[in-house]
């Protein structure tokens, strides 16, 4: 199932996407049409809270309303919003090895670049990578980035304007269901409610001090429209293996990053067996998977530019569309 968040009429919806990814289906009108209207359709934070019984009632009133013509809208000719617009807890991790052990390369890279160092910018170029550190196998490592900055997809993402250099990151990730702490891996799938992709724009100079001081990231990353979502939420059971999906980013049409999400250092069942430990997960939260390798600019020295438009597309989830735009040009 996909299930979307859109607005029709001056209201937020929730609508469940047909098979072909084309049109919505208009959860809270049919359910007012079925003489019982649920709740569980006023918003998708709310459809998460109720569970599988709303899931089921969302299929069943698809099944009997499926002919009636007004309940359908073309995705082409909606405003589709962020999914889940305002996820109660939102955390992003460090999963894939190759961009853990290339990202601070690249942030030592890119100082050379505005410093006009290319002595120290040939010596990082010709220097091996290092090994991965041993913290990031022995625990999962994630941060916790502000919940109220999120968009979604074909918005445009305001370039802050204390940064120069603005950069994509590929991911996917997870949003949670069920109240629980203390999971234990085993039972943590009870505790996904769908998937969907995440673009983790990136100011990546302002990042690169932040991090130098040890903490953060923090305006490197928390800024107005900076977290997209999207497009939709897909349940696990069409999704397949969520750790052999394949996944790529494109610049203005052109190809920049491709890998899969195989080889996360710990799943998310892991991830969220380790957040629960004496803390309580709620439902709505975003946990995101982190940069798959090569899954940015800060990694390739390929940055952003004004009016660039960015698509992450991750199989059996969909494609993310943003644009990025300097303000004041």
């Amino acid at each position: 199932m996909k299930l979307a968040t859109y607005r029709s009429g001056g209201q937020n919806k929730i609508g469940l996407v047909n098979a072909d990814g084309d049109l919505l289906f208009d959860l809270a009108s049919a359910s007012q049409r079925s003489g019982k209207q649920n709740p569980a359709f006023n918003s998708m934070l709310d459809l998460v809270d109720h569970g599988d019984a709303a899931l089921d009632e969302a299929s069943n009133l698809v099944d009997r309303y499926r002919k009636d013509q007004d309940l359908w809208s073309a995705v082409g000719e909606s405003e589709i919003l962020a999914p889940l617009p305002e996820p109660r807890q939102m955390r992003d991790g460090m999963s894939f090895p190759v961009h853990i052990v290339q990202g601070p390369i690249g942030h030592l890279k890119l100082k050379a670049r505005l410093a006009g160092d290319t002595a120290e910018l040939a010596r990082l170029q010709a220097a091996p990578l290092p090994e991965l550190p041993d913290v990031y196998r022995k625990q999962p490592i994630y941060y916790i980035t502000n919940r109220f900055s999120v968009k979604g997809p074909n918005t445009t993402v305001k370039w802050p304007r204390y940064s120069q250099v603005m950069d994509y990151e590929l991911e996917f990730g997870i949003v949670t269901r069920n109240r629980g702490a203390n999971i234990p891996a085993a039972k943590a799938r009870n505790h996904i409610f769908g998937y969907t992709i995440f673009n983790d724009f990136s100011a990546r100079d302002a990042q690169r001090i932040e991090m130098e001081g040890r903490l953060g990231p923090a305006k490197g990353k928390s800024f107005d429209g900076g977290n997209v979502l999207g497009p939709w939420i897909v349940t696990p059971d069409e999704i397949g293996d969520p750790y052999k999906l394949k996944m790529e980013a494109r610049v203005n049409g052109e190809v920049r990053s491709q890998g899969t999400s195989e080889g996360m250092l710990f799943s998310f069942e892991e991830i969220i067996a380790h957040i629960t430990r004496d803390e309580t997960l709620m439902p709505g939260e975003f946990i995101g998977c982190g940069t798959v390798g090569n899954g940015c600019g800060l990694e390739l020295g390929w940055y952003l530019e004004h009016g660039d438009s960015i698509e992450l597309e991750v199989e059996n989830i969909g494609v993310l569309k943003n644009r990025v735009e300097r303000q004041g040009v």
